[in-house]
């Protein structure tokens, strides 16, 4: 796309962000969102993360009316809660979050597939360990991580599948313990402090020194979902091949 076109639709993705550091996080949805936009004909695709105040606001006044895709993993407290308030405030529509998209779960099994073919392994010899944030507020978190989790349990015939959270029971550290040849799916949408730093850490409490995939947003399909999606839910679009 070029800076001369005309859209006649738009989208924000909205994630947590990092409090610490909101230059970075906002950076790297930025960049994700130009990668959404290239698959969607007509339409301006704009980010913003929650820890950067006033930054929706400001990215709600450019775009002018658009919707708003959450880039979380759950229909959980910030998605239910705090970004549902602030779309009805600006009347706007939220569509709904990444983690429920229907073909992340196919996405993730070639992920894990590629991973496995990498070290020469077999799902049937190999455990996995889903590692996801959790919360102390609601249980829509540990739900959704649990769900993907059985999901992908069932497709590729781990020999067992775990899941450990960050925020509550049973945490990270406990679950991986004794898992043998394994490999580890984080659950987590963006490259925060946790997936640098209580997610690696987690796994060496208990020992577990196998390979790790990276955060959601990293994967080479993660654009492409987000684009059919905002095309499925928002209005008519056509999405060029990849």
């Amino acid at each position: 796309m070029t800076q001369s076109a005309v859209f006649s639709r738009s989208a924000v993705l909205v994630s947590h962000g990092s409090p610490s550091d909101p230059p970075e996080q906002e950076a790297a949805l930025a960049d994700l969102a130009a990668r959404v936009s290239e698959r969607l004909d007509d339409w301006e695709v704009g980010s913003a993360t929650l820890a950067d105040k006033g930054r929706l606001e400001s990215e709600v006044a450019r775009l002018g009316s658009p919707v708003i895709y959450p880039f979380f993993m759950a229909r959980g407290w910030f998605t239910g809660q705090v970004l549902a308030k602030k779309a009805r405030a600006m009347g706007l529509r939220m569509l709904e979050p990444f983690g429920v998209e229907p073909d992340l779960a196919v996405s993730a099994q070639r992920e894990l597939g590629a991973l496995l073919d990498q070290h020469g392994w077999e799902a049937s010899k190999t455990g996995l360990i889903v590692a996801a944030h959790g919360s102390n507020v609601s249980r829509t978190s540990a739900d959704s991580a649990y769900a993907f989790a059985r999901t992908l349990q069932s497709a590729m015939g781990f020999t067992t599948t775990r899941t450990g959270f960050i925020e509550q029971p049973p945490f990270l550290k406990d679950v991986a313990q004794g898992m043998g040849q394994a490999v580890c799916l984080p659950y987590f949408a963006q490259q925060s402090g946790h997936m640098e730093d209580d997610v690696p850490a987690g796994l060496a409490a208990a020992g577990f020194d196998g390979p790790m995939l990276p955060a959601f947003m990293s994967w080479a399909d993660t654009p492409r979902l987000i684009a059919t999606s905002i095309a499925r839910q928002g209005a008519e679009a056509t999405i060029p091949d990849a």
